[in-house]
């Protein structure tokens, strides 16, 4: 609450304005909720999950996505306090079900659940299991930050979405140890993802900021676009601020990868030194290809033989530009479009902490 705070009817409306704008489909808002002032990770049991602040009027923000056809995404961080969130679960998710609010994400921002029990315990699973339970009846969808790793729980309840479950774009804000390193998000997809979706909010597109622990984002902007196709989550974020966007033609490839897919390949791979996968869209005869590296530069010839045969096809191909590195220039891009098939062997060219974003658009 304040001056900085951000979570207002005012500022949620600018974003909602941006979203309808760019075909964006809803905003999520974390800070609504009466509860954060003083040190909440203390005692997250200060938490309303149905009570917002004064200047956040709840019901006119959701009335205004409506009219702009974008969604309120809501947001539960609980500071780790599970029995208190469980017993306010109903009465929150029946609001959200009484003002069109169908996602939300929780948080569990704390060493331990009710200070006591692991995130991973058998009595975190138990708690996450009743959340996802209890919103499905609500018809909720759900995203799960600071969870266990995926189980599989997602086919007992369609309504888990994705989770976090390992290091996210996060801890590029405030981690002791300088963020993620390079070869994180190459070894993402051979590790964790093994076990399910995972919600790593990529989308930075503003490298400029400075943090008292040293820590940022350590990847070039092609990267971040290339991570969309690399890392799954049928629910996926733009997880920036709108000016950093704003003007960007970049933010194209944000605003046009899907978030769900028919068919997977891995084109190419090294465990830890570069990742290429390419996916294609459930709902059309697109497909997008990203290319990652760690902290080396390479050279890559990748064959598009997962391309339909006989068919031709555009690729709007977003690259790193001249001079591009994660430490220091992640800016330059280049965007290109040419005319490839399934016979077509593309040479990608990878900066240090780079990437390759790929839309392929069949010619009829």
């Amino acid at each position: 609450q304040g001056p900085k705070h951000g979570a207002t009817t005012k500022i949620t409306k600018e974003y909602i304005d941006f979203a309808a704008k760019h075909g964006l489909n809803g905003v999520l808002v974390e800070g609504w909720n009466v509860g954060w002032d003083g040190d909440w990770t203390a005692d997250g049991r200060a938490f309303s999950f149905t009570q917002a602040y004064p200047d956040f009027d709840i019901e006119e923000i959701t009335r205004y996505g409506r009219s702009k056809n974008v969604r309120l995404i809501g947001h539960h961080e609980t500071a780790g306090a599970s029995q208190h969130y469980e017993t306010q679960l109903e009465d929150a998710f029946k609001l959200y079900n009484k003002l069109g609010v169908n996602s939300v994400k929780t948080g569990y921002v704390n060493k331990y659940l009710d200070k006591k029990e692991w995130h991973d315990s058998q009595y975190g699973v138990r708690h996450y299991r009743k959340v996802v339970k209890t919103a499905a009846k609500y018809k909720i969808m759900i995203d799960n930050h600071e969870p266990v790793k995926g189980t599989g729980l997602q086919r007992s309840y369609p309504n888990l979405m994705t989770w976090e479950g390992g290091r996210g774009q996060e801890y590029n804000a405030w981690s002791d140890d300088g963020g993620n390193t390079t070869e994180h998000t190459v070894l993402l997809p051979f590790t964790r993802m093994l076990s399910g979706p995972m919600d790593y909010t990529p989308g930075n597109f503003g490298f400029d900021y400075k943090l008292p622990q040293g820590a940022k984002v350590n990847t070039t902007l092609a990267h971040q676009l290339a991570l969309y196709v690399v890392l799954f989550s049928p629910l996926q974020m733009a997880s920036d601020l709108p000016e950093n966007y704003e003007g960007r033609r970049e933010f194209e490839f944000v605003k046009q990868v899907p978030c769900i897919w028919s068919e997977t390949t891995v084109p190419d791979a090294k465990l830890a030194e570069y990742t290429v996968i390419a996916r294609k869209d459930w709902n059309s005869s697109d497909w997008y290809m990203g290319a990652i590296t760690n902290k080396d530069a390479r050279k890559l010839s990748v064959p598009l033989k997962f391309l339909e045969a006989g068919k031709s096809y555009k690729a709007e191909i977003y690259a790193d530009g001249a001079g591009a590195d994660y430490k220091t220039d992640p800016y330059p891009v280049t965007i290109e479009s040419r005319t490839v098939s399934n016979k077509t062997v593309l040479d990608v060219n990878l900066a240090p902490g780079g990437g390759t974003a790929i839309r392929f658009t069949e010619v009829k």
